[in-house]
């Protein structure tokens, strides 16, 4: 994974070939072109949710068209960081009541819900190149 700087407050990460572009809000002194950096680790839960959800679904030849994931999230007002994340998975009526706690847990094996759970240790260093 390799980070770009790309003028302004945009910044692209390149990973296994796709770019991935962020800014910042113009309140922030971007442009707002792309989501922050933040949004996309907010949206990298629900998303991470969803691909969880969707699998389950497809092994089971349930339709996952009509499924949608809404998240929000509560901030401490002192520091501006999540307090509360909410995964909300909103089923069509027609989906099997037999499923519906099953789609709960599988939603709960998020990778990324499970490192925040158990982070990582993080180093940041210097070198020249």
């Amino acid at each position: 994974m390799e980070v770009t700087f790309d003028g302004g407050k945009m910044i692209t990460v390149h990973i296994n070939g796709h770019q991935i572009r962020t800014d910042q809000p113009v309140m922030g002194g971007g442009t707002n072109t792309a989501p922050s950096p933040f949004e996309l680790f907010l949206a990298s839960i629900g998303t991470c949710a969803g691909i969880y959800v969707k699998g389950f679904c497809d092994q089971r030849g349930i339709p996952a068209d009509n499924i949608k994931i809404l998240q929000s999230v509560e901030y401490d007002r002192t520091t501006g960081l999540p307090t509360d994340i909410k995964i909300d998975i909103q089923l069509p009526v027609d989906f099997p009541e037999m499923y519906k706690e099953a789609v709960i847990k599988v939603a709960d094996l998020c990778k990324v819900k499970k490192t925040i759970a158990n982070p990582p240790v993080f180093s940041v260093i210097t070198s020249t190149h």
